[in-house]
């Protein structure tokens, strides 16, 4: 497979697998758009891996493969995703290093890790969201890469931070608990795993607003990188974060709600937050 294959290979994982990011991911020109789908198309190896089926111990037994395989990665590689991404670190400096922050974070999913305060939880966030900002940066580029890297890593943790409230009912069902224990404990909550019933509603839309007006703060620290991105990178930025910032706009104003089912936008309100960001609005 020549390396336009790799590239084509990633960007159909990138178009079929990435419901939100893909938005903004066209609006990139082309090698950029092709070097952050080799950065997601791996990502996304990562993250399947965590999510998947198989025992515990075969899963972080493949996550170690992953750690070895992106640091040995070369263009000549059999695999279409490592091939690619090694391109796309010869053109651009992306900090390949920040993978295994990503796999770090996997890892901990798989052992089950929950968190006491938000301060362990933001770890987390840096580690699984962060670092895809940061890697997202290495494509976009900056000129003052120390302050861009810093806004980077603020809006992967707020993207994160809506993950977790858009997940929390599925994430509950299959064992996992994210918000912090002394934030549930304040609010008195028992959201203990496998089980999905919260016995007071009031007490749960308050929690959900907690934690929707801090990842609000994340989103505006991290909406400040925009203005340091050319056109096209900021479009594509803007666009993604975005998205996740009306799903959190939704969760807050309906927090029962993310106890009952997944939040999601339509497709329509999605492709109007890409065409908005195009064209230079604000998110």
């Amino acid at each position: 497979m020549g390396i336009r294959d790799a590239y084509r290979e990633c960007e159909r994982i990138t178009r079929e697998q990435a419901r939100n990011f893909s938005y903004g991911i066209r609006l990139l020109p082309g090698p950029k758009r092709r070097a952050l789908s080799a950065v997601y198309a791996f990502a996304r190896r990562v993250d399947d891996i965590g999510d998947g089926v198989l025992p515990r111990e075969e899963k972080l037994r493949e996550l170690k493969q992953c750690r070895e395989a992106v640091q040995q990665a070369s263009i000549g590689s059999s695999d279409p995703v490592l091939a690619a991404l090694a391109d796309a670190a010869s053109r651009m400096p992306l900090p390949v290093e920040a993978f295994d922050e990503l796999i770090d974070g996997c890892e901990a999913d798989v052992r089950g890790t929950t968190y006491t305060t938000f301060d362990e939880l933001l770890h987390y966030c840096r580690c699984v969201a962060g670092s895809i900002g940061r890697l997202s940066l290495g494509v976009f580029g900056a000129d003052d890469l120390t302050t861009a890297v810093v806004r980077a890593d603020a809006l992967g943790v707020a993207l994160q931070l809506t993950n977790i409230l858009r997940d929390v009912r599925e994430d509950q069902l299959n064992g996992r608990t994210y918000l912090p224990a002394a934030d549930l404990a304040h609010f008195g909550i028992r959201l203990e795993p496998g089980n999905g019933f919260v016995e007071d509603t009031a007490r749960w839309n308050r929690l959900v607003r907690f934690q929707a007006a801090r990842a609000e703060r994340w989103y505006s620290e991290g909406f400040r990188l925009l203005p340091m991105l050319d056109r096209r990178s900021r479009a594509c930025c803007a666009s993604m974060a975005g998205i996740y910032h009306q799903l959190l706009v939704r969760i807050a104003s309906n927090p029962s709600a993310a106890m009952r089912e997944r939040t999601s936008l339509p497709g329509w309100r999605k492709a109007g937050v890409a065409a908005r960001s195009l064209a230079g609005m604000a998110p």
